[in-house]
């Protein structure tokens, strides 16, 4: 969700809480908002816990990965995907590229731009020689 609209909407619930019940109803908002908000952060040290437990930019299987990233997800998004922390490969003016691999040499680039994920590529190991 945009935040200009999550922030506008929770000012919306604030503002009818004050209508409807006056003073009791803005703090039964403001608790509502604050409830919301530790929801996210608990969830957040959730997913950064979990990948923290696994090998740094190691995942079971590249291709799986690949083939459930959708465009303009976000970094705590794919680490839930992922379940452990992405290498970083790299970082320009306002795109930063990380990756994955699996245990076969396959691994997933992710170039994520603004904090959202804009483009990623699956590179195959080489099957060269039996």
């Amino acid at each position: 969700m945009n935040p200009v609209v999550g922030w506008g909407l929770a000012a919306l619930g604030i503002a009818a809480g004050y209508v409807g019940w006056g003073w009791p109803g803005v703090l039964l908002g403001v608790t509502v908002l604050v409830f919301w908000l530790l929801l996210q952060f608990s969830r957040s040290l959730r997913v950064l816990q979990r990948a923290g437990r696994a090998p740094v930019g190691h995942v079971d299987s590249a291709l799986m990965l690949h083939s459930k990233l959708q465009a303009g997800m976000t970094l705590l998004q794919v680490l839930t995907l992922t379940r452990s922390l992405g290498q970083r490969l790299g970082q320009g003016e306002a795109t930063e590229v990380w990756g994955w691999s699996d245990a076969g040499g396959a691994s997933v680039r992710l170039e994520l731009r603004g904090g959202k994920l804009q483009r990623w590529t699956l590179h195959r190991a080489d099957e060269a020689a039996p």
